[in-house]
């Protein structure tokens, strides 16, 4: 189980995954802000502390991609969610931890208490 000080950036458009995600995460034990938009990420990244930045790629104003490499260049831990890998080329893919969706609450837990090393 995760403790309470590992604060987790999650953004994600979609209305329906992201409460599921959101609500996922906090039954985990982790601290969770939920955006939808590259722009409310890339605010919150200038302006909070994050220990994780849990991104999906598809977003309605940007890359998730470009987020989860903002947060690396500030030292900060990122995995990127997507439906849509075979989109992208396995390079770019192939920087970041990727988990397809759907994805399941045990899987997601698993692989973010491995990135912050919990």
């Amino acid at each position: 189980m995760a403790e309470f000080n590992n604060r987790i950036l999650l953004i994600e458009d979609d209305a329906d995954v992201g409460p599921l995600l959101e609500h996922t995460l906090l039954q985990a034990g982790f601290r969770v802000h939920w955006v939808c938009s590259v722009a409310e990420a890339q605010a919150l990244l200038g302006e909070r502390v994050y220990d994780l930045v849990l991104t999906d790629v598809m977003l309605p104003d940007g890359n998730g991609l470009n987020i989860a490499d903002a947060a690396n260049a500030r030292g900060i831990r990122s995995l990127v969610i997507t439906g849509y890998a075979f989109q992208f080329p396995k390079e770019r893919l192939a920087q970041h931890e990727v988990l397809l969706k759907p994805v399941r609450p045990s899987e997601l837990v698993d692989a973010i208490e491995r990135k912050l090393g919990a």
